[in-house]
């Protein structure tokens, strides 16, 4: 059984609903009709390029293995001398190692001993597996039930010569530094990586090593921020704290968006009187939207100010978070030169009752792990209070639920969205 609630119920209870809002889909629409990658480019060290995306293509430069050579160690046999029943002997005229070629010709009736990523010799097209051959001195014995070209990797076969080895829009992982590294090449051109400014607004906020005063807290949206762009390999330029008054609001949105490709903020999002951040966005340039039928993150003003795009997150913990994984993180892999991708989400048994209202779609954290039979399952870390920043640090997972969902009981498959992969 999966989650389902009938439309009409999304109308009739609207506890969560605004028709103001966006869908979450139509707020990554609304992103990625108008962002582009940066037009910057720059050429870095093979070793820098861990996290970049390539901005062109790749052609290989040589054929990927360069030479024909063996998978195994064993005998490089011709395939007219492999047996059809019973056993055959051939005699051994030399060894080929990986870098040292044997630099003769293998006859019939005659083999070569041979290692892993060797070349084959010239004559043979076959390699025996060194535990399914007897040897005697210089003479082996070969039974019958061996294919012909078995074992060998043949030269090209990974890439060709002027093949497309790795296209533009892809993005480096280890992986692709080992295939650039085989090719040869040292140097890479990339995206460049926006530059990003940070900052948070709040009376009530103080940096670590502050003492705290009644009803102070610390600043940990910045640090969440910096953590999370860290992992995009952007080091963002932290303004640091701004007060919730108008005039410094509107002078760090300035000062923002003379040095970054994006500004991103945290509180002073939403409709309070001491929340000044939609309506200075839209003093100084142009709001896109500001309001998305998700939770946590309903306030979420997205615009650009000059040549600046600007996302003005809620003040939750997390809901900093949810909202900078569902909505900016896409637009910044798009500005760093990244396709658009699909988030992968799978159903798994639910093993807790979520409570959930229709109207807007959620994203609770769970834990997914095996049941005692092994089984994936996946449970609510428990409370989901957009200020709990304790359920971020015990998921492993967001549990996805669609607006029209109501209460979900367990055993109910749910949408489970992975934070990390293996990768």
């Amino acid at each position: 059984m999966t989650i389902s609630c009938a439309r009409s119920e999304l109308k009739t209870n609207m506890q969560e609903y605004d028709p103001n809002s966006l869908t979450v889909v139509e707020a990554l629409q609304r992103i990625e009709d108008v962002i582009q990658p940066l037009d910057g480019r720059e050429t870095i060290a093979l070793r820098e390029g861990l996290g970049r995306v390539l901005a062109e293509d790749i052609r290989s430069t040589s054929n990927v293995p360069a030479h024909t050579n063996s998978a195994m160690d064993g005998y490089a046999v011709s395939r007219g001398d492999l047996p059809m029943s019973g056993t055959r002997e051939l005699r051994v005229v030399g060894t080929a190692w990986a870098g040292t070629p044997f630099s003769g010709t293998v006859k019939p009736g005659e083999c070569a001993r041979i290692m892993t990523g060797a070349m084959l010799p010239a004559g043979t097209d076959t390699i025996v597996m060194q535990e399914q051959a007897e040897r005697d001195g210089d003479i082996i014995r070969i039974g019958a039930g061996h294919k012909p070209g078995q074992h060998v990797r043949q030269a090209g076969e990974d890439l060709a010569v002027g093949e497309v080895a790795l296209p533009a829009g892809m993005r480096i992982g280890p992986a692709q530094l080992g295939l650039l590294a085989s090719l040869g090449i040292k140097e890479v051109t990339a995206f460049q990586l926006p530059r990003v400014a940070v900052f948070t607004t709040g009376d009530e906020l103080r940096s670590l090593g502050e003492s705290l005063g009644p009803g102070e807290i610390y600043d940990s949206n910045r640090y969440a921020l910096y953590g999370m762009l860290a992992r995009l390999g952007i080091e963002p330029m932290d303004l640091g704290i701004v007060r919730d008054r108008r005039d410094d609001v509107e002078a760090a949105f300035l000062r923002a968006a003379a040095m970054a490709d994006v500004v991103i903020t945290s509180g002073g999002v939403s409709v309070g009187e001491a929340d000044f951040v939609k309506e200075t966005l839209e003093k100084l340039g142009k709001v896109n939207f500001w309001k998305i039928a998700m939770k946590p993150g309903r306030p979420l003003a997205f615009g650009k100010i000059n040549n600046t795009w600007f996302f003005g997150l809620p003040g939750n913990p997390v809901s900093v978070m949810t909202t900078f994984y569902q909505l900016v993180q896409p637009a910044l892999r798009r500005l760093m030169g990244q396709p658009k991708t699909s988030d992968i989400l799978f159903k798994v048994p639910c093993a807790s009752r979520l409570k959930k209202a229709p109207g807007r779609m959620e994203f609770q954290r769970g834990v997914l792990e095996r049941d005692a039979a092994g089984q994936l399952i996946v449970r609510s870390t428990g409370e989901q209070g957009s200020g709990i920043l304790s359920s971020m640090s015990e998921a492993n997972c967001f549990i996805v639920l669609p607006m029209e969902a109501g209460n979900v009981e367990a055993g109910i498959l749910v949408d489970v969205q992975v934070f990390e992969g293996v990768i």
